[in-house]
């Protein structure tokens, strides 16, 4: 049996994640907080101090982070600037690579052109900079963004301009459960 280990914000755990153990079936184990994964620092902290019995033995980590981190402040700023992004990132797949022979990153997921506080523009931004820095490291790459960026207007809710609809949420988790598939393989 293979251990999948599901790492994430919301669009993992209320999204795509609970979707995984019914996709995979028979022949997978899969693990994930139920807590949000939030942004990124959260998620060091997190794997750093209480998921590490829920990691420990993974075959395969798939992870996400970066909503969070993109959202801008009352101060014009994002929570994570760029650079600190990229550095905490890169510390948490160094640490992932060490629990697992494979680990895969999904990149951010697309919002709707309204959304008060986080700009396209910067979510391509913040992948365009990081997928290189990952690739260098190993880490394969789920892009979610690209299948949800075809048609925002169909996979992002309207209600809150962030989370996947429904038909959002079983896209990403069908191509999440192929890429664990193969990947696992």
């Amino acid at each position: 049996m293979k251990k999948i280990v599901l790492l994430g914000d919301s669009i993992r755990l209320i999204g795509y994640g609970p979707k995984i153990p019914g996709l995979l079936g028979e022949g997978f184990e899969v693990w994930q907080p139920s807590d949000n994964g939030r942004y990124s620092a959260f998620t060091l902290h997190s794997i750093m101090h209480y998921w590490q019995d829920g990691i420990a033995g993974a075959d395969l980590i798939h992870w996400n982070n970066g909503l969070w981190d993109i959202q801008i402040g009352t101060d014009g700023v994002q929570l994570a600037p760029l650079d600190d992004y990229l550095k905490t990132m890169c510390r948490i797949a160094d640490i992932l690579l060490k629990q697992t022979k494979v680990l895969i990153f999904a990149t951010t997921t697309p919002v709707t052109a309204v959304h008060p506080d986080i700009r396209n523009a910067d979510i391509d931004r913040y992948n365009a900079a990081l997928v290189p820095l990952l690739k260098e490291k190993g880490v394969l790459i789920n892009d979610l963004h690209a299948a949800v960026a075809e048609d925002i207007d169909r996979y992002v809710r309207k209600d809150d301009n962030i989370h996947l609809t429904e038909e959002g949420n079983e896209l990403c988790a069908r191509l999440t459960a192929e890429m664990i598939r193969r990947a696992a393989e």
